[in-house]
């Protein structure tokens, strides 16, 4: 812990002085409290973004993004490269039959949004090619709206047979270049992409309000302030499950009253665009979370589909 603390107040040396004599006179957990304090601030975070771009989006742990245009018809795979980001390859592709987000089983579309690759099929059928790269759609946003269907791939094409137009949602990429595509990738690292028509970039702004929104909805976790918390997510929230703002509200109100001494550290922070059908703009967060109360210890992944709506966050759906 005391490394962890060092190190924040080296990489926050404007306050560094005054953390030390903080140091000094209260102790390690005031410097603690402190530097959540900042974390919280617009402006260490206006500051922390004035040389980096996050066109793709921010990743403290993922390093290769994949944006797929299915009205272009295209793949591109961009590669982190220090504060900027670097264009590895840019394939044509074909997407599903029918045009738009994709809703229901068998409608023959690819679906829009940020998804994960899950793992390098081998020993598929030989009209998918060499292997396929499986997606998490629908992903928990996705259960939220009730999407259904299953079984989206990146792909090859057939072996020894021509290849349709078309796809039944899936993106599929000629086998040398799906090949290429999986060599110049870490499965684990990659967030895909995939959208109708023209890419909207993510802005400073954004990452701004939502890293400092982030630290704010785990204060009011931690300290189980139980109306700012809620404060952070839409009427319009959904589970996986379909429980709405109404249940989840109620469950929390319970959970809160009992105020325990929570731990709450988050890390490896990813905040992808979230490219979707509704009109909104959106992000999704992906990071480690380690949670210790009296009743529960939790060390594993968490995941929050947002938008921002008059420059505020609001949760939409997590996991």
């Amino acid at each position: 812990m005391f490394r962890f603390i060092v190190f924040l107040v080296l990489t926050l040396n404007i306050y560094a002085q005054d953390l030390v004599t903080l140091y000094r006179y209260e102790g390690i957990n005031s410097v603690e409290k402190e530097i959540e304090n900042r974390l919280k601030d617009i402006k260490y975070w206006q500051d922390y973004f004035k040389d980096k771009n996050v066109d793709f989006g921010y990743y403290e742990f993922k390093k290769f993004v994949l944006v797929a245009q299915k009205e272009q018809a295209e793949i591109a795979l961009y590669e982190k490269n220090g504060n900027d980001y670097k264009l590895i390859l840019r394939n044509s592709v074909i997407v599903g039959e029918n045009q738009g987000d994709k809703y229901t089983e068998g409608d023959k579309k690819t679906p829009e949004g940020a998804y994960e690759l899950l793992e390098k099929k081998v020993g598929v059928d030989s009209f998918y090619g060499p292997f396929a790269l499986v997606t998490s759609y629908p992903n928990v946003f996705d259960q939220s709206l009730d999407k259904k269907g299953s079984g989206i791939w990146i792909h090859g094409m057939p072996f020894n047979a021509d290849r349709e137009k078309f796809t039944k949602g899936c993106i599929a990429l000629n086998n040398s270049d799906l090949e290429n595509l999986e060599k110049s990738i870490d499965l684990s690292k990659t967030v895909l992409l995939t959208l109708d028509n023209n890419f909207r970039k993510a802005t400073k702004e954004d990452m701004v309000t939502i890293l400092s929104t982030i630290y704010k909805w785990k204060d009011a976790w931690k300290y189980s302030n139980i109306e700012e918390y809620l404060s952070y997510y839409s009427n319009d929230f959904k589970r996986a499950d379909k429980t709405g703002f109404d249940l989840f509200s109620e469950q929390k109100r319970s959970i809160f009253s009992k105020n325990e001494q929570k731990t709450i550290k988050f890390s490896n922070i990813d905040i992808s665009p979230y490219p979707n059908s509704l009109g909104k703009n959106m992000y999704k967060v992906l990071m480690d979370e380690e949670y210790l109360s009296p009743a529960v210890r939790f060390n594993g992944k968490k995941e929050l589909f947002l938008e921002i709506v008059n420059n505020q966050v609001k949760i939409l759906s997590e996991d």
